[in-house]
């Protein structure tokens, strides 16, 4: 007598293959290192919501590139990128240069692209600030009087608004961890300039770019902020992928950034409008990692830099 496949078990056996397959991590490659949905992970940075609308127009531009479903995933701050990275969350990441700094003193990165000018790395600076009623104007002022100032730098792995300016200060003699008052961190480049503006704190870090911004949208007059200190040009950062994608399709990646700004003109004009206000011969261009050596040892050289406290 034939015997029959009991249907319960076929049912039992069809419904564990179907959850078994659920189960699978989006964040996963197949046998050649290709994602099946690309996952980018992503600093909200000082206006999300604007910067939201323009990121889902470059998701949508890469998902037509690359003929794939991709997707962001957007953090408040530069450490919970970092950690994405680092264990497997995402595939692909824009990183600050201390971020992907940071990054890369735990694991290997492919760096792909970054934003440059006429083929070489964009630079800009980072600013150390104060209010006009701090009575502050210069760092001699801000040293003699440290021990009763309040200093805030804007997020723990930013490069202009922590690490450059924290190893200015020391470099000078004022350690951030006891030299003032209190140091804190305000949680973003907007944050540690608004901060200063309302007199919470007397010493604000942040970038020259984030000030311009923030005063072409009438959020600060010239007369709002004192500058007391201006740094050497800071490469930019990058946008990088894990080593375990595909190194073919980490190339098409790159590739869809590169043509984006002929590609997708006016996606690539809104993206710099985040805080570019002179577009002018901006485009992408391939990232090296040899381009941030200088920054390794300028981290390198600063003793006990933790990144990932939120206050001192």
């Amino acid at each position: 007598m034939k015997k029959r496949f009991p249907v319960k078990a076929f049912l039992f056996t069809f419904l564990f293959i179907l959850l078994l397959g659920g189960c699978r991590n989006k964040a996963d490659l197949d046998a050649n290192g290709v994602p099946s949905t690309l996952l980018i992970g992503v600093y909200a940075g000082d206006n999300p919501g604007e910067q939201g609308k323009i990121l889902e127009r470059v998701r949508q531009y890469l998902q037509k590139q690359l003929g794939m479903k991709v997707e962001l995933t957007i953090s408040t701050d530069y450490t919970s990128v970092i950690q994405a990275m680092l264990t497997n969350k995402v595939h692909i990441a824009y990183l600050s240069p201390f971020s992907y700094v940071l990054a890369t003193q735990k694991k290997p990165l492919v760096p792909l692209a970054m934003i440059g000018v006429k083929g070489q790395p964009f630079m800009y600076r980072s600013v150390l600030i104060t209010s006009p009623a701090s009575g502050l104007r210069t760092m001699d002022d801000v040293r003699a009087r440290a021990k009763s100032l309040t200093i805030c730098f804007a997020d723990p792995a930013s490069t202009s608004g922590h690490l450059i300016p924290r190893a200015y200060l020391t470099s000078i003699g004022l350690d951030p961890q006891n030299a003032f008052k209190e140091t804190l961190f305000a949680g973003s480049h907007a944050a540690s300039v608004m901060t200063v503006k309302s007199g919470k704190v007397d010493v604000g870090c942040t970038m020259e770019l984030a000030l311009n911004m923030l005063s072409a949208r009438g959020m600060i007059k010239d007369q709002d902020i004192v500058r007391l200190w201006t740094s050497d040009p800071i490469v930019e950062g990058c946008i990088t992928a894990r080593t375990d994608i595909n190194t073919e399709f980490a190339g098409k990646v790159r590739q869809a950034y590169l043509d984006l700004p002929e590609k997708a003109p006016d996606i690539w004009k809104g993206y710099l409008s985040l805080y570019h206000l002179n577009q002018t011969d901006l485009s992408y261009m391939p990232a090296q990692d040899s381009l941030y050596n200088g920054l390794r040892k300028i981290a390198g050289g600063i003793k006990d830099l933790d990144f990932n406290k939120k206050g001192h």
